[in-house]
């Protein structure tokens, strides 16, 4: 049985999750249906600047995305930090980008004064806006009505668009992040639509690539690369280690690419101590490999201790 959300998501133990979403029927999201020998291929676009968007708005960072025919990867990293730091009109102000809000929100927004008892109750929607703009669940279900709409509006009809409930997986320590990023930007060049990371349309890595050849580093809605910081926030690595890391894994995948796969090892793995055979396991075979939790032996027991699950995750320690 599937576990309650609030179960799964443990911004105590990590702030970094996996989710999947994937359309019912194994609709076509985007690309070209066979079946109804239509192209859907703009929607890709669609979703990819809804995450890029919504990003923005949330208190929640893209460190990668893939956005495949039938479904979507995401890596989200939660930034309790950056929500707590928001002034309540900084809070409402984001809410209603998504929402109309209420009555006092509004006059609020506008500088209208409000009485005492008016004031009493936007505060308590400002505390309940500020925590959902924190919550995965609330950043998927924005991302996932807004494509449906979409979608079921140009295929003129109405329904469920993706699967009713998406898919989340806790990454628990570097090593779970790492190739669960890896894991999401390579989803092209193993479903054999690129043959490298820069040519993987509508990843977080190609735009990433992008971005950098306009001399633009900040990239919008997307996590920074901080690399090996004490009080640094954001993914613990240098980003040409990452580019690095995928190039060298993404030639590892395609065996046309392979006679050009340096001998040494990347500098991040070294440091993780995973070895190339491990690695490969892990960028492969992540989805089918692990379940709700990502991480080593002792990560693991620790977050499961006191959840009730039948079976206790996959580790990263036992690939």
């Amino acid at each position: 049985m599937a576990l309650p959300r609030k179960q799964l998501v443990s911004l105590s133990d990590t702030p970094f999750y996996h989710c999947v979403s994937r359309c019912v029927r194994r609709a076509y999201l985007c690309g070209y249906d066979r079946v109804t020998a239509k192209s859907y291929e703009h929607r890709r676009d669609w979703l990819e600047l809804k995450l890029r968007r919504t990003a923005d708005i949330f208190a929640i960072k893209l460190c990668s995305y893939a956005v495949m025919s039938n479904h979507f990867h995401v890596v989200l990293h939660v930034r309790p930090d950056i929500a707590n730091a928001w002034s309540e009109r900084e809070v409402v102000e984001r809410w209603s980008r998504l929402f109309c809000g209420t009555p006092f929100s509004q006059r609020f927004i506008a500088g209208e004064p409000l009485s005492e008892q008016q004031w009493a109750v936007l505060r308590r929607d400002i505390k309940c806006w500020r925590k959902r703009l924190m919550d995965i669940s609330w950043f998927m279900r924005i991302v996932n009505e807004s494509i449906a709409r979409q979608a079921n509006k140009e295929d003129k009809c109405t329904g469920r668009f993706w699967e009713g409930r998406f898919k989340s997986q806790a990454l628990l320590d570097e090593r779970a992040l790492l190739s669960c990023m890896a894991y999401v930007d390579l989803n092209p060049i193993r479903a054999k639509m690129a043959n490298s990371p820069e040519k993987s349309a509508h990843t977080a890595i190609k735009y990433r690539i992008e971005m950098l050849k306009q001399g633009i580093s900040d990239c919008s809605g997307l996590e920074q690369f901080v690399g090996i910081t004490e009080h640094g926030i954001g993914i613990p690595y240098r980003l040409k280690d990452y580019f690095a890391l995928v190039d060298w894994t993404g030639r590892c995948i395609r065996p046309d690419k392979r006679g050009s796969i340096p001998d040494q090892l990347p500098s991040i793995l070294q440091r993780l101590d995973l070895d190339m055979a491990s690695w490969m396991i892990l960028t492969t075979e992540f989805e089918k490999r692990f379940q709700s939790w990502v991480g080593s032996d002792h990560i693991d027991r620790r977050v499961c201790r006191g959840i009730p699950v039948e079976k206790p995750p996959c580790s990263l320690s036992r690939p």
